[in-house]
């Protein structure tokens, strides 16, 4: 198998792949033939830098034809590719590299000074290609190499809760797989135009800002802006969007702070990552006529549930079961048939899969314990609820991950951060509710005893500190101080206890 091969050299060479808005206001249509030479180029750019097949190339990109001609050089070479958001600090970036350890880096300029910093104290060389820069595309075009459905294809994180994030490994049935979400849920037809707003480096990104599309026979719009309610409203119209895919909060957002109106064109919408409110739902049927279809997925499975085509949307619910995907709630905790899900991951980097450096003239190699080949579910850490009629309902995690905006924040993460500043002692991350996050991030912090005492420029010191040392949407939107941290006898944080607190 090869998607490169497959759907991107085999579409119509004129048929529009990619409609690129660029920061600087320039607009450009992008053919399915000159995506196939671009990134058949590329790709035999990466190959001259030292990159074959097995080997991982890390991204650090925003939504512009670059990333996406990144990732199809990967997939067209058998590379390995981790796609990093632009919102990751030194320290993260950092993490990742030694992790995966990358084979070769392509980051946009815009991003040098970060990824510098992280390479700073890197005990080993990696090879960096910076765009934009024309001579990634003068090399031979490279030919897509022959995959199986198990072999590597894509790395994602997943947010830590007691310790660091993961590296969730998914092989090149990942993107095949995306077929079923493709049809049952976002439900793009052939010639539409596709708007997934989620930033390049996170999974929906990887499931649809352009794959779940091109299957489709759709083309995708790249839009590499910072958020902006009115904006959003404005492209919709003028681009003439047919299926829109945002994050709940960004919905939210835009019901609240723009006026909401009819979109001719726009013919389905669709959410993931957090309950919709119903009366956002309510406003944006009133305004367009149209459902909000809600889905659900993981880092580890992709997409495994969503609200039918056709069907009334009901509020609160994420759905039923993709087809084929077989779901049970054990205990209130929803589970999955890993057998049953085309997009199950391989396994946790280090863990279950593991990357065995190659010597000279030998290409990396990869060892795996299929985790779709376990025969135990897979425990998804989400209390969720179904009625008579088998439309799910999410209530909360088992764990401490924090969900806001879409957005899955570790608490380790958090309070590392936090205890690195010279006035921290101690400090605790938990959940806090928010009108339009659904949750934010509230930090308790211990001062260390002596010079440091509580007040509101701490507060923006010790949060502008977390932005830099991680990625900026994971700092405390607010910070309480204590005494002490409630903690078992066993000396465990009492994170329930910290959580009923900020009710």
């Amino acid at each position: 198998m090869s998607f490169a091969r497959e759907i991107v050299d085999a579409s119509p060479a004129e048929r529009l792949a990619l409609v690129e808005l660029a920061r600087d206001g320039r607009r450009r249509e992008w053919r399915f033939g000159e995506v196939a030479e671009r990134s058949a180029r590329l790709a035999g750019s990466l190959r001259q830098r030292g990159v074959e097949r097995g080997d991982v190339v890390m991204t650090l990109i925003g939504n512009r034809p670059e990333w996406v001609l990144g990732m199809l050089a990967c997939f067209r070479l058998g590379a390995v590719v981790l796609p990093c958001t632009e919102q990751l600090r030194a320290k993260d970036l950092r993490m990742r590299i030694e992790i995966v350890r990358p084979a070769l880096i392509l980051a946009d300029e815009r991003n040098r000074h970060e990824l510098e910093a992280a390479l700073a104290s890197l005990d080993h060389a990696v090879a960096v290609a910076y765009v934009p820069d024309e001579s990634l595309f003068a090399a031979a075009p490279a030919a897509a190499v022959d995959l199986s459905a198990e072999d590597p294809c894509l790395i994602t994180f997943t947010s830590g809760t007691a310790g660091e994030p993961k590296a969730v490994v998914h092989a090149q049935r990942y993107l095949d797989g995306q077929r079923v979400q493709a049809e049952h849920w976002l439900g793009a037809r052939a010639g539409e135009l596709v708007w997934c707003t989620a930033a390049s480096g996170w999974s929906k990104s990887a499931r649809n800002v352009f794959i779940a599309p091109w299957l489709s026979g759709a083309a995708a719009l790249l839009h590499d802006a910072r958020f902006d309610p009115d904006e959003r409203l404005e492209l919709l119209e003028r681009e003439r969007v047919h299926v829109l895919c945002m994050a709940p909060t960004e919905y939210r957002v835009v019901a609240k702070r723009a006026t909401l109106r009819p979109l001719a064109q726009l013919r389905g919408m669709v959410a993931a990552g957090e309950a919709l409110n119903p009366e956002v739902l309510r406003a944006w049927h009133e305004a367009t006529g149209l459902e909000i279809r809600d889905g659900y997925g993981q880092t580890e499975t992709g997409q495994t549930t969503g609200t039918p085509l056709g069907v009334d949307a009901r509020p609160g619910s994420m759905g039923r079961a993709l087809p084929g995907m077989r779901l049970e709630i054990r205990d209130g905790e929803l589970t999955v048939d890993p057998a049953s899900v085309p997009t199950f991951f391989l396994g946790y980097l280090g863990e279950h899969v593991h990357s065995v450096p190659r010597g000279n003239g030998e290409r990396r190699l990869w060892q795996v314990e299929d985790r779709r080949a376990q025969p135990h579910p897979w425990q998804t850490g989400d209390r969720v609820t179904q009625d008579e009629d088998g439309w799910l309902y999410f209530e909360g995690r088992a764990d401490d991950v924090i969900v806001s905006a879409g957005y899955r924040i570790g608490p380790f993460e958090v309070e590392s951060a936090l205890v690195a500043h010279p006035a921290v002692a101690e400090a605790a991350a938990v959940a806090a509710p928010d009108e339009e996050r659904g949750a934010v991030v509230r930090a308790v912090v211990v001062l260390r005893s002596g010079e440091y005492q509580p007040s509101p420029e701490l507060v923006r010191e010790l949060q502008e500190h977390v932005k830099r040392e991680t990625a900026p949407y994971k700092y405390p939107r607010i910070i309480d101080f204590a005494e002490e941290l409630p903690k078992t006898a066993s000396g465990k944080v009492k994170r329930a206890e910290l959580r009923a607190s900020a009710s």
